[in-house]
């Protein structure tokens, strides 16, 4: 079967009753005739020579040994010992466009395997944007129970791929990529935080040598999943290459009696020339997505690192009186609102609006902002619970833990068992009354721990899986009931972004350091998965209280103005410049917000790496906004040429500094003697801007401009 779409080949050989196999992943093949196709599978069969078995082996999304492939099985597990190893045969393959999705087709291929007593359904789909998404469902058929310990989805890359790239991190530095080989054996990401991490593989990409942004061809893969996951990368003398994703399961996490199935996360690849290929093939599916967002996303002031736990009604309605005066549309009160919360060492758990600094509810000061012209949002954390609540002296047995004893602490919090029906219940029931008593439009859903030694229920039974299913029925549930109220995925900042857990919330937090200077990485390869509109930016002050760096406001605002727009500062602190300056640039955000969340993510290869260019162009290459960085300083003087990727090539555009990064550290440039940096501009087409680019301003370190390109005629 030959799967087309935008751009994409998927070939897929059912020949001979096995499971699914791959022959092709990647560039579009053209219109190939069935007689094409045959001859394709024909001559992709190797010499059955130092293969583990007679003949040839077989190596198909769902690899197994019982076909000669002795690599990482995909399916793991046993019914006491014995039915180890499958041997599924194919019973029924049918090919389908789901309802709603134009431009996608879908593979359904149903087998079975009577001796281990197995049944087994994968989907493969091929999306309109050129995604590829694989999952899988396993039932037990036979007696017994079958202990299920993996189930893991592949897609084959060719011989030519030798580069990998995936990313580690930690909190306030999430997202950081690293290059390695792609040699023979195993490089495997696992994560067992219980959450997505910091440090996630989050795409594990394979590339031919130099793959870039713009050159090179890439294929990646995602594992949409919220809890313990894996995403492995293998190769052997045999197989020229996979790619491969699943959840990882903790032991007895999934025990499967007759009729009974487990499901794994979708597995999602994507295809590219460069990693903007892959990128917009993945922001395409999110945008095509019937429950994306698509009202304009509201400047938004969040209160954290303005008050930290120090709420007062009239320090906050002061504080909302700055915000709306520069401009914002949402107000969201942070952490400290609720109980006896006053630090971070207690009440998480009791959702009860505090009497002591509340003692007229939240009304007054949602009242106060709504009058505004503002929305209000409110800080919740749901999954978690302090020792020291009420909640959890009322219900000691609702925390996960593994044996008799608590886990040690982090951040003074546990873990609130939500697969232990009451507790669902008792969030579902608080957060539901929130909802209901106030007019709040916004949840910021944050995540701060790892889930460590996460047993669940009186047995103390491994709890990761099921704690992850428990939120997203959560999470589905609230969105239910209260279908206008927007959420958003905060984890410690960045620690829960998935596939996953964006089919729930239409936000992330993209991490707690809001360091101008390393929002500029976090940002760029959150962006890789994410689209802008829904990767949360903010603007914070002077000096980064993460980092102690100093930052001046028209680069932390213009890296903030790539994303979802926000403010973390304390704006009754800031002199009326830099309030005149802020709604500069928040006007700027309105009017060009349009163009950052609907255009195509470019980001240009640059030979320097003091330098980086970023940008988004129109859908239909009319206009484009980007952004010239100096991260570092240079051996170059001047800066040099640099290009402005991803216009219509043959059209003429209009280029200029774009208002108001259109100074450089304080001065016209025309002063420093770039003749083209003035308001009138140049007009180039869009393949020279590319391939010759134009001379940049010379930036201090630490320092943006932005560029303006408008196709002309």
């Amino acid at each position: 079967m030959h799967l087309r779409a935008a751009g994409v080949s998927l070939v897929v050989d059912l020949t001979g009753g096995t499971l699914p196999r791959v022959l092709h992943w990647g560039a579009d093949l053209g219109d190939l005739s069935d007689a094409s196709l045959g001859a394709l599978a024909l001559t992709s069969r190797p010499v059955p020579l130092g293969f583990p078995v007679d003949g040839e082996v077989h190596i198909a999304v769902l690899p197994e040994q019982s076909a000669g492939f002795l690599g990482t099985p995909g399916l793991t597990g046993h019914r006491d010992g014995a039915d180890f190893s499958t041997a599924f045969v194919v019973r029924r393959a049918a090919l389908a466009t789901p309802a709603g999705a134009t431009g996608s087709s879908v593979l359904v291929v149903d087998a079975a395997d009577a001796s281990a007593g197995l049944g087994l359904r994968i989907v493969l789909e091929l999306t309109a944007s050129g995604l590829v998404r694989e999952r899988a469902r396993v039932t037990s058929t036979g007696d017994g129970t079958f202990t299920l310990d993996g189930l893991l989805l592949t897609l084959p890359v060719p011989a030519r791929a030798t580069e990998l790239l995936d990313f580690t991190g930690r909190h306030l530095r999430e997202r950081s990529p690293q290059r390695t080989e792609f040699t023979h054996g195993t490089r495997s990401r696992e994560n067992r935080r219980g959450r997505t991490g910091y440090d996630a593989a989050f795409l594990l990409a394979a590339g031919t040598p130099g793959f870039g942004n713009r050159r090179g061809e890439v294929w990646g893969l995602h594992t949409a999943w919220s809890g313990n996951h894996r995403t492995l990368a293998e190769r052997s003398h045999y197989n020229p290459g996979l790619l491969g994703g699943g959840e990882l399961l903790l032991p007895g996490e999934v025990r499967l009696d007759a009729g009974e199935s487990y499901t794994t996360p979708w597995v999602v690849g994507a295809y590219g020339r460069g990693l903007d290929d892959v990128s917009a093939r993945f922001h395409r599916w999110f945008r095509a997505r019937p429950h994306h967002p698509r009202s304009p996303r509201p400047v938004v002031a969040n209160t954290w690192e303005a008050v930290y736990f120090e709420h007062d009604l009239g320090r906050l309605t002061d504080l909302a009186d700055a915000a709306a005066a520069v401009g914002v549309e949402r107000f969201v009160l942070d952490d400290g609102w609720f109980g006896g919360r006053r630090d971070d060492t207690t009440s998480l758990g009791d959702w009860y609006v505090s009497a002591d600094v509340w003692p007229d509810g939240l009304g007054p000061l949602v009242d106060h902002v709504r009058g505004l012209g503002m929305e209000f949002g409110l800080w919740v954390e749901p999954e978690m619970v302090n020792p020291d609540s009420d909640l959890a002296r009322a219900h000691p047995e609702w925390m996960l833990q593994a044996s008799d004893r608590l886990p040690r602490p982090a951040r003074h919090q546990q873990v609130l068992d939500l697969a232990e029906p009451g507790a669902s219940a008792y969030i579902l029931e608080r957060l539901d009354a929130l909802l209901t008593e106030y007019p709040i439009a916004y949840l910021k859903w944050d995540h701060n721990r790892d889930l460590v030694d996460a047993g669940h229920g009186p047995r103390r039974t491994a709890g990761v899986h099921a704690q992850t299913l428990a939120v997203y029925r959560l999470l589905d549930e609230l969105r239910r009931r209260h279908p206008a109220v927007e959420i958003e995925s905060c984890s410690s900042g960045g620690g829960r972004v998935d596939l996953e857990i964006l089919e729930r919330t239409d936000r992330v937090w993209t991490s707690d350091c809001i360091d101008a200077l390393e929002r500029q990485q976090i940002q760029r390869w959150t962006n890789l998965l994410v689209p802008y509109e829904i990767l949360g930016a903010h603007v914070g002050s002077g000096a980064a209280h993460s980092t102690g760096r100093r930052h001046p406001l028209e680069f932390r605002a213009g890296t903030a103005l790539f994303g979802h727009l926000g403010i973390e500062w304390d704006l009754r602190e800031a002199d009326d410049a830099q309030r005149a300056q802020l709604a500069e640039w928040i006007a700027l955000y309105k009017e060009l917000r349009g163009l950052l969340h609907t255009g195509t993510s470019v980001h240009a290869d640059v030979a320097d790496p003091a330098y980086a260019v970023h940008g988004v162009v129109a859908q239909d290459g009319s206009d484009a906004l980007f952004a010239v960085v100096a991260a570092a300083t240079s051996t170059q003087s001047p800066t040099g040429r640099l290009p402005l990727p991803g216009l219509d090539p043959d059209a003429p555009y209009l280029v200029r500094p774009q208002a108001p990064a259109h100074v450089v550290d304080g001065v016209a440039s025309g002063y420093l003697h770039l003749p083209w940096w003035t308001p009138e501009g140049v007009t180039l087409p869009g393949r020279v801007l590319e391939d010759v680019g134009v001379e940049a301003p010379v930036l201090f370190s630490e320092r943006l401009v932005l560029v303006r390109a408008t196709r002309v005629g």
